[in-house]
């Protein structure tokens, strides 16, 4: 192998930076084009986001999930029948068929209603709540309950987008409604989750109306930090009475115990 083989690859300025982040900074060139290496690596990470987008939720895992935690999920199916018409027609996504609104029709609830309806729905990525549902579950429930929040049974929603959550909310008689939902797969996420806490959920509210905390997931927004912002924002929002664009998220920064490790290479 010559020298100037050897240096094929022009490297960047950059590379140090790349410690820091998955994304795709400072990857070099061969000539004008990319290297070999991180453009495989390019189309692995296209592909798997492809594959997050059209994976079914394995909703017999999930319930199973849940259950052994002590929870009774309700299964749910929005008005798209099947994938392909969930891809094509998000407006199907954002409200339920006919079969689940007469199922919830049919839950009994408490005298004075339920503080918050938690609902857990596939999205744009499938994997996103295979992944993290469960955990993320197992740290802000208790938390609720030690607040004394009344917490309906927790549903599940097949082939869902955000918006369904308000009509679920409104069927249960829910003041509030926080929607678990698979976002948008990104080139070095496929599996990040979305929060979604809506006040006074019902149909034909729009996205101004909610609060939104993405990226939840092990390699991003952390399940501990992420539960402390969602506490504050719904404390605040009934204390307030709004939620959304009116409602900025001003929690207090965790304590040092949970953001270990959580350092910036702008302030070391």
């Amino acid at each position: 192998m010559t020298e100037n083989s050897k240096n094929i690859v022009v490297p960047n300025p950059w590379d140090k930076l790349r410690q820091f982040t998955p994304a795709r900074i400072a990857l070099g060139r061969a000539g004008t084009s990319l290297p070999t290496k991180p453009h495989l690596e390019f189309q692995l990470a296209h592909a798997r986001a492809r594959n997050a987008v059209h994976h079914e939720l394995d909703v017999a895992a999930l319930e199973a999930t849940l259950k052994a935690r002590g929870h009774e999920p309700i299964v749910l199916h929005s008005a798209a029948e099947n994938r392909p018409m969930y891809l094509q027609r998000p407006d199907k996504g954002r409200r339920l068929d006919e079969a689940s609104r007469q199922r919830l029709a049919q839950v009994s609830r408490p005298k004075d209603g339920y503080d918050v309806a938690v609902v857990i729905g596939d999205g744009l990525s499938s994997f996103a709540i295979e992944e993290n549902a469960g955990p993320f579950l197992d740290i802000v429930l208790p938390a609720l309950m030690d607040q004394k929040w009344r917490i309906a049974p927790l549903v599940i929603v097949r082939e869902a987008r955000v918006a369904v959550g308000d009509e679920v909310g409104e069927l249960l008689g829910a003041s509030m409604v926080v929607v678990l939902i698979g976002e948008r797969p990104g080139l070095s996420s496929p599996d990040s989750m979305g929060l979604y806490m809506t006040l006074n959920p019902r149909v034909g509210l729009t996205d101004e109306a909610r609060n939104c905390i993405s990226n939840v997931r092990r390699e991003g927004l952390s399940y501990e930090l992420a539960a402390h912002k969602l506490l504050y924002l719904m404390t605040e929002a009934r204390k307030r009475g709004h939620s959304g664009v009116l409602l900025k998220d001003e929690a207090e920064t965790l304590s040092s115990a949970v953001t270990t490790g959580q350092k910036s290479f702008l302030t070391d």
